[in-house]
């Protein structure tokens, strides 16, 4: 899909039509200022000489032609119209069938089961209820420990950090496995608002008690101290960093994470993954259909996809090696071998280069090695 030529499409429909307000609104202003000013003359002229005052604003207005100036404008912008939907027709395919596989399975449970999760993840538990109620599924394994982690989100946004510091300090040994600072970011907003009362003494003492224990971060500890010596111009201080709202923004996030990774589930909604991936596919896969559809493809028997498609870093979740030779990404019946020099092919390319084993030695592609078949390792990622 090129979104360049829709966007620019776009943006002289958007640009043609403040041409025609801008127009639009000109005349009209024009046309009260010649109005209000033939009535100032009237008002000050005698009954005799109203008929040559008006017939000199009508003459006026026959020269100016507002009508024909305005529709000249509105014509411009109803080309621009007319050529959007045009561009859209040709960029949007609306029929995805040809994409859709009809020899996939579904396991419908399954399917109900993730629609459900999405909902409840996205604190949508009402509408999570009734979808569930309406499929006739079961509950939802994941509603209520997602319906405690909103809770705890929304007390934060109310400034409540208590609900996160006690689930915080109950799952604390696991959160130190993963090496997360989870209790130390809420621990250090929980200092700043007792700082923020003014109340230094009290600060300090919290600290001690709670945020000297976390040896391994003594440059955060230290500058959360010291900044008490700021405590009544916090804001044009070195540590003004410390009224920020992200601070709060990040501690949200990092309690959903690691929330989510205790429970087993990704920080980010598996759905919306599939289907925002899904979506940058789908634009490649039609064309390439499109183009082959008098090769007599036959899309119901690909294991894979038969077009390389580039999906940004937050999509690729596992190493995946495309053999130098062939270009062909490996799989489980072709997976990638490392030969006694060193470099890495796939087991079908190697197998070509030895004519299916009956040459016991062959020449790397890429050094002068004799590479040995027998001494090929299969690579694991």
């Amino acid at each position: 899909m090129d979104l360049k030529s829709i966007k620019d499409a776009f943006d002289r429909v958007a640009n043609k039509q403040k041409l025609s307000y801008s127009k639009t609104h000109e005349i009209v202003q024009m046309l009260s200022q010649e109005i209000d000013k033939a009535l100032s003359i009237l008002q000050e002229a005698s009954p005799f000489d109203h008929r040559s005052i008006l017939a000199d604003v009508k003459k006026m207005f026959t020269e100016i032609s507002p009508v024909n100036q305005l529709e000249a404008a509105e014509k411009e912008l109803n080309v621009a119209l007319t050529k959007y939907p045009k561009v859209l027709e040709k960029q949007l395919n609306t029929d995805i069938s040809k994409a859709y596989r009809n020899n996939v399975e579904f396991d419908t449970h399954i399917v109900n089961q993730i629609i459900a999760n999405f909902f409840y993840r996205q604190g949508m538990f009402d509408i999570g209820d009734c979808f569930v109620a309406e499929t006739g599924e079961s509950e939802c394994s994941t509603r209520k420990s997602f319906k405690e982690m909103y809770q705890i989100l929304e007390a934060m946004k109310g400034r409540d950090l208590e609900p996160a510091l006690n689930w915080a300090v109950s799952n604390s040994d696991k959160l130190k496995q993963v090496r997360s600072d989870l209790e130390l970011k809420l621990r250090s907003l929980h200092f700043l608002e007792i700082a923020e009362g003014k109340n230094s003494q009290e600060a300090i003492n919290y600290a001690r008690k709670h945020i000297a224990v976390f040896a391994d971060s003594l440059p955060e500890t230290q500058k959360l101290v010291c900044s008490l010596l700021w405590n009544k111009n916090l804001v044009k201080s070195p540590y003004s960093e410390f009224l920020s709202p992200a601070l709060w923004d990040n501690a949200v996030k990092e309690l959903t994470r690691q929330y989510c990774n205790l429970l087993g589930e990704s920080s980010e909604s598996p759905l919306s993954i599939t289907i925002t991936a899904g979506t940058q596919t789908l634009p490649v896969l039609l064309k390439y259909i499109n183009v082959m559809a008098n090769k007599k493809l036959d899309l119901q028997n690909m294991e894979q996809l038969p077009v390389a498609v580039a999906l940004p870093k937050e999509y690729q979740f596992h190493s995946v090696f495309v053999c130098p030779v062939s270009k062909e990404q490996s799989s489980d019946d072709n997976p990638p071998m490392m030969m006694s020099c060193g470099h890495v092919l796939c087991k079908q390319t190697i197998n070509r280069m030895s004519k299916n084993g009956s040459k016991s030695s062959f020449k790397c592609p890429y050094c002068p090695t004799d590479v040995d078949i027998s001494r090929c390792r299969q690579l694991h990622f």
